[in-house]
């Protein structure tokens, strides 16, 4: 239920730059051009490293300066200090204040968002004592997100993109509110909430499209994957509150009504911001609309390997090694509690890897990064699964989330600098297609093979064959498993 916020500006009506723009800095004694060391209406450059605005040495004073020895103390100090900016999260981005506006929505409905994604599978538990039921809420939501997710990013390439992300928020929003007020009455149907899901994961696809359109449109290329970085870290923020909020939330007396009241209220923040953007309209309007422009987009794709294997890596992680569907049986059967931990792990693991993310940035093998990261995530997922004790299990699960922000960082980035921007709506629709309906699809997976068999092979079994599976398609695909990217972020391989 992310939405992008910003500013009231005239609305855009050409492929100028937009409000805010990284172009258009205010102050500037010349035009930005897409440098991203020029920081507005300052001279200061951000010429030592992600996170500082001047790392060049102060002057000494004349006449002295200490000793041989404390000199090269300082200087061992100092090259330890940079070395530390170089690897915390590269802040730069932030200096585009439509991008600051954007990553400001995300924090203000993510951490309700997951509040409900919490709430929504602990009581369809508490009300059917089935994991199945609980897979088949990702059922419920994948085939409306594959649905809307391609269409609704093909209108993304046609329409002003602040708008529609704005009716589609509100949709999500609407049925945070009906799944408050089925709580409320007391209606206690599993299946009424499994048809609210699926509404409002049509809703949401459509949103998370539109909105990774509009990224690349206000950082500079060169910026695009600490960007993501950001974006993706202060959703993992969001992703840890959440799911803790949840379990405090659920424990309460009406505790369902208490989470999706909640996560109303905070949503109203985002539709606020989402209200006060610039308009963005594509730059160039496809040659074909509606269902055609969808098939254009799925060619585009299916000629790059590059982008194949992008979606391909993404689809084993999330189908068959994400075990959320089986967090309530675990959490009542084996730890006897935490379930908000369960759920929370993965992204705290997440939050720390993108506060030292500095590194992603400079990363040119992007491709062999992303195979290490995706195996990472299956390894340790797999090891998780063989815990006994909730915090090995959430320590672990942390470690796979450390992974899940890299290759998510990469599989972003290549996907938006890959895309020109008349088709990016299409690709982010593609994008949330896999994004959002393979944990849907993992947890209809692990749920009935949990049923069928035992939590452990459900866990770990599936987690491993993810392993092998990536390992085997990035030693097949040459293209990807060599994909290199320059410093300015443009592709010098195919």
């Amino acid at each position: 239920m992310a939405t992008a916020p910003g500013d009231s500006a005239p609305p855009r009506t050409g492929p100028g730059p937009l409000p805010g723009d990284p172009t258009t800095f205010p102050g500037d004694p010349a035009p930005f051009s897409g440098d991203p060391t020029r920081l507005s209406g300052s001279p200061t450059t951000l010429s030592g490293g992600p996170t500082t605005l001047d790392d060049a040495p102060a002057a000494r004073p004349p006449g002295g300066g200490g000793t041989p020895g404390t000199a090269g103390r300082r200087g061992a100090a100092g090259g330890l200090l940079d070395r530390l900016r170089r690897a915390a999260v590269d802040v730069r981005p932030l200096a585009v204040p439509a991008y600051r506006r954007v990553l400001a929505g995300q924090g203000a409905s993510l951490v309700g968002t997951m509040v409900t994604q919490v709430t929504i599978p602990v009581q369809i538990y508490a009300l059917s004592h089935s994991s199945l039921y609980v897979g088949l809420a990702g059922l419920a939501g994948f085939v409306p997100i594959v649905v809307l997710g391609l269409y609704g990013g093909a209108i993304a390439d046609v329409v002003d993109r602040r708008l529609l992300c704005l009716w589609s928020s509100l949709v999500t929003w609407a049925v945070t509110l009906a799944l408050l007020v089925q709580t409320l009455l007391g209606v206690r149907s599993v299946g009424l909430i499994l048809a609210l899901v699926a509404v409002q994961a049509g809703g949401s696809a459509i949103s998370s499209s539109t909105l990774g359109a509009i990224i690349p449109r206000i950082v500079p290329s060169g910026l695009v994957p600490a960007a993501n970085t950001l974006s993706f870290t202060v959703g993992n923020i969001g992703s840890v509150l959440g799911p803790l909020a949840a379990g405090v939330l659920v424990g309460l007396p009406h505790g369902y009504a208490l989470a999706y009241g909640v996560d109303a209220v905070l949503f109203t923040v985002s539709l606020y911001s989402t209200l006060r953007l610039p308009s963005i309209r594509p730059e160039n309007a496809p040659a074909r609309r509606g269902l055609l422009a969808v098939l254009d987009g799925l060619r585009f794709i299916s000629g790059r390997p590059v982008l194949l294997m992008s979606f391909g890596v993404d689809i084993a992680a999330m189908v068959l090694a994400m075990p959320n569907a089986l967090f309530p049986q675990v959490a009542a059967t084996r730890f006897h509690g935490g379930i908000g931990w369960l759920y929370s792990a993965v992204a705290i693991g997440s939050v720390l890897a993108g506060l030292c993310s500095g590194w992603i940035g400079r990363v040119r093998r992007q491709g062999v990064a992303l195979t290490v990261a995706v195996v990472g995530w299956g390894v340790a997922i797999a090891l998780a699964g063989f815990a006994r004790t909730l915090w090995l299990a959430v320590a672990l699960l942390a470690l796979a989330g450390a992974a899940d922000l890299v290759s998510a960082v990469y599989r972003q980035t290549i996907l938006q600098t890959h895309a020109p921007d008349e088709m990016r709506g299409r690709m982010q629709g593609i994008f949330t297609v896999v994004v959002s309906g393979g944990p849907r699809l993992g947890d209809l997976r692990a749920g009935a093979m949990a049923a069928a068999t035992t939590v452990g092979i459900a866990w770990s079994g599936s987690a491993m064959l993810c392993v092998v599976l990536v390992l085997a398609g990035a030693l097949a695909v040459r293209p990807f498993r060599t994909y290199t990217v320059n410093a300015a972020g443009g592709r010098t391989a195919p």
